[in-house]
């Protein structure tokens, strides 16, 4: 079963201020025609202590970023620059977003509230700075799901259409808009660290790192910050290319500047969760090369989080950079193992390697979903099941035969018929009832479900 979250009363916080005045520019939101409250995520709220919020002061804070007492006096739009499919952009930034402000949880863990939607900023260039709702609905779906699953993610904290009719090129226009707000562990991207770099900026890049290790990581900087730094980094972002393999799930747009150096998952766009173990697989339409494809989501985020120690060379000889990031595919496949046996629900014993891979070749071989297999192998008696009697399945069944089950089967959920997926199908089906319906039911039913899910399949594994 998964732990409760815990209760904490608000505790308002603006560390982030320590990083001006070459951080972020003060901006002001949009004046929206309408706020209308949508999705309040109270399961998280209760973790800062904002649960007993009127859904009034709700939309007051959230639709119209009245500041929160005790935090950001008005909010800033974040600069940064990114490698975006590999092409490096220096006239990035927080172009419909802004950091609305800063809290801690009942551990003293710093979190921010930042928005998606919420109006033009210095860093809009052409755009309008506004999210369609259809896309707050996919932030949503795509959090709720990888949360369940284990993955270090942002959560969607709110959502509020705002009455205005938007067009867009990739979806049919006019549109109906929305504001959301996430909740995540730092909105400090690698992007944010090119940045400093670019300019040469070395004393932000010493302030970046000390604000990460000190207010993010809770450490004390050592002999070598940056490679302090950039080693937890390292270890984060292998464990989290290996939970997106494992949930099936397909970032889209692994850029440089969507790259949080918590190693914290966030700004979900074209995001897919794929049916089959397919590597070529990818979730957006513009990624003809593939860069991001489902199967090489490992090999784009170590090439990310080389960026940052490129990034770090103005204050840090290149070695010990170099040995930090080395270390990536060995955790890479240490956090594979992890992930993997807590999804079956067995216990990492020995070398589990030729277990996973005769899984993934199991499952390319006989096309049999991702879901499918975890829900079968962990809750059902898939060794009575004709779907894994061929050949295609064998060396699998004879490499689990050596694993213990390392958690009961005694959730509701295992008993299922069927798995909880994520599909595209599915997702377009809960727009279209809100879309042409006004019907969110599908939506909060949908959530329920991933949320028991998530209640069966208990706490992620931490990192050792």
């Amino acid at each position: 079963m998964r732990s409760p979250l815990q209760p904490a009363k608000f505790s308002p916080a603006n560390d982030i201020l320590a990083l001006q005045p070459d951080f972020a520019d003060p901006v002001t939101a949009a004046d929206f025609p309408q706020t209308i409250l949508r999705f309040r995520n109270d399961r998280w709220a209760t973790t800062v202590g904002l649960e007993g919020l009127s859904d009034d002061d709700w939309l007051r804070h959230f639709g119209r970023f009245a500041p929160l007492d005790g935090s950001l006096p008005q909010p800033l739009a974040l600069r940064y620059h990114g490698h975006q499919f590999r092409v490096y952009n220096p006239d990035i930034g927080d172009g419909r977003g802004f950091l609305y402000a800063q809290l801690r949880d009942g551990a003293g863990r710093l979190l921010d509230l930042g928005t998606k939607g919420s109006g033009q900023t210095p860093y809009s260039r052409f755009g309008d700075g506004r999210l369609t709702l259809k896309g707050g609905v996919r932030e949503i779906l795509a959090t709720e799901m990888l949360e369940a699953l284990g993955v270090n993610t942002s959560k969607t904290f709110s959502i509020i259409e705002t009455g205005e009719a938007l067009a867009r090129n990739d979806e049919p226009s006019p549109t109906r808009a929305a504001v959301m707000v996430r909740l995540s562990h730092s909105h400090i991207r690698i992007g944010s660290f090119q940045r400093a770099a670019y300019f040469d900026d070395k004393a932000l890049l010493e302030r970046l790192t000390d604000y990460a290790l000190t207010k993010l990581y809770k450490e004390t900087p050592g002999e070598n910050p940056p490679a302090q730094l950039l080693g937890r980094v390292v270890e984060r972002a292998a464990d989290l290319a290996a939970s997106y393999m494992v949930a099936g799930f397909v970032h889209g747009v692994l850029n440089s500047d969507n790259i949080n150096v918590t190693g914290e998952s966030f700004d979900y766009g074209p995001w897919r969760f794929t049916p089959l173990w397919e590597p070529a697989f990818t979730a957006a339409y513009f990624d003809h090369a593939g860069l991001y494809a489902f199967g090489r989501q490992a090999e784009a985020i170590h090439w990310d989080v080389a960026q940052l120690a490129v990034s770090l060379r103005p204050i840090v000889e290149a070695e010990p950079l170099i040995q930090q990031l080395e270390r990536f595919p060995q955790l890479y496949g240490k956090a594979m193992v992890r992930r993997f046996c807590w999804r079956l629900g067995v216990k990492p014993t020995g070398d589990a390697s030729p277990m996973i891979e005769a899984a993934v070749r199991g499952l390319a071989a006989s096309e049999t979903q991702i879901d499918r297999f975890f829900q079968d192998w962990r809750g059902g008696d898939p060794r009575a099941c004709s779907d894994y009697a061929g050949e295609a399945w064998a060396p699998f069944r004879d490499a689990i035969s050596d694993f213990e089950e390392s958690q009961v089967k005694d959730h509701p959920y295992w008993s299922d018929a069927s798995p909880c997926s994520m599909h595209i199908d599915e997702v377009e089906a809960i727009w279209s009832a809100i879309d042409k319906d006004d019907e969110w039911a599908p939506l909060h039913a949908k959530v329920a479900a991933i949320r028991r899910m998530g209640d069966a399949l208990g706490d992620a594994p931490p990192l050792p």
